[in-house]
């Protein structure tokens, strides 16, 4: 694993992929308001930017992964995944690592 200096113990909620559309075209998740059984926990990264989004590390036991599906860390936040990358350097395991922004839900009010 190469997550750089965790600071969180994550698990992960993958949802079914690929989603259901509605009638309007807009993907629907199944069983709304449902969350799948986690995966993990495992040592992770989760740092805000400037911007309000969140910067994700995650260990790579952790993929597949994709956008929309959530993670959530010890102390109950949870985030929703807006992007998804699985960094692989062939030959060197121990660096591979899934790099993800999310936002996190709700978001914090300053």
């Amino acid at each position: 694993m190469a997550v750089v200096l965790p600071n969180a113990s994550l698990r992960v909620y993958v949802l079914a992929h690929p989603w259901v559309r509605d009638a309007n075209g807009v993907p629907v998740p199944p069983n709304p308001g449902q969350r799948p059984a986690p995966r993990g926990p495992w040592p992770g990264s989760v740092r805000e930017q400037p911007d309000g989004t969140w910067t994700v590390r995650l260990d790579p036991r952790a993929w597949p992964v994709k956008e929309s599906d959530t993670i959530a860390d010890e102390t109950g936040r949870v985030w929703t995944l807006t992007s998804t990358r699985n960094h692989k350097v062939t030959g060197c395991p121990d660096v591979d690592y899934v790099e993800a922004a999310a936002t996190l839900n709700p978001p914090e009010v300053p």
